[in-house]
């Protein structure tokens, strides 16, 4: 168990890296993400044929829909994160995308048929205390900006990713992995088409950390992720799963220079703490019902 821990701890570790990373590749938002997406597809294809895996998505052809259709959410949701990275900071972009799993919480009684929760309720309202805490000011001095909508609409998508993915009950694991970021890769790749037609040259300066964004943060974070979870209690990866936007946030003040007010720290609080405590305990009040908790 330490081992699978290990595993996992590393993969989210590293995607709370993720902005610091892209804040030095001198690309667009979507041209970072195409060839995060393309990189890191390649990279999880090759080691799942090299590992001896097979396609068994193609007997559930509505599972593999749904999942198709989160990979394509999943890239959507990329290219307004890194959007809001460049536009608002790592930091607060970060937190406004950790608002998905609560959008999640909240729709889950209507789409899935779930009991509500009290606790989840509780968390719900604590995460919308802390984002107004957050970006209460910046919203009252300027209005909801660019890189603020960028940074919700991520968190939008983030929540129909999750629940695409829910969907798709029968495709788990590595493979889960390989067709979602294959679709990503799709999405993106259209959407640079459609705009611009051509991607831009990488400039030599950014080769490194986009390589480093591929390969290990993607690439190896994802196969890290996926081969450890499903050896982990579902508490676990939930709880757990939120040291990368605790990571994202001190690694933005150590690398970036990046500083939270003391009123900006108890919302980071809020909004991190809510959805944990609305994860955790509402996993634990809805077990009774028959929902699986391992």
């Amino acid at each position: 168990m330490k081992r699978y821990y290990g595993k996992f701890i590393s993969s989210v570790l590293l995607f709370g890296s993720n902005g610091i990373v892209a804040s030095h590749i001198a690309l667009g938002s979507h041209e970072i993400v195409l060839w995060r997406t393309l990189i890191g597809s390649l990279f999880l294809l090759a080691v799942f044929i090299l590992a001896g895996g097979r396609f068994g998505g193609l007997r559930s052809r509505k599972h593999l829909a749904f999942l198709l259709l989160s990979g394509m959410a999943m890239g959507a949701s990329w290219m307004f994160l890194y959007e809001a990275y460049r536009r608002i900071g790592v930091g607060p972009a970060t937190l406004a995308y950790y608002c998905g799993p609560v959008i999640v919480m909240v729709l889950a009684p209507v789409i899935f048929r779930e009991k509500p929760a009290l606790s989840r309720i509780f968390g719900f309202g604590a995460v919308l205390l802390g984002m107004v805490l957050v970006n209460g000011n910046e919203v009252a001095r300027s209005g909801i900006s660019w890189g603020l909508a960028c940074g919700l609409l991520s968190a939008v998508l983030l929540a129909v990713l999750v629940i695409f993915n829910k969907m798709a009950a029968s495709i788990t694991g590595f493979e889960n992995a390989v067709w979602q970021l294959s679709a990503s890769f799709i999405t993106v790749a259209v959407f640079t088409a459609v705009r611009q037609g051509t991607v831009t040259a990488v400039p030599p300066g950014s080769l490194l950390p986009l390589l480093l964004l591929g390969f290990v943060n993607t690439g190896s974070g994802c196969y890290l992720y996926f081969s450890s979870m499903q050896s982990l209690p579902a508490q676990s990866v939930a709880i757990c799963g939120y040291l990368e936007p605790l990571s994202a946030l001190l690694l933005s003040a150590v690398l970036l220079g990046e500083r939270l007010t003391p009123v900006q720290m108890a919302g980071a609080a809020l909004i991190l703490g809510g959805a944990a405590f609305g994860e955790f305990f509402g996993r634990k009040e809805s077990a009774p019902t028959g929902t699986r908790t391992d």
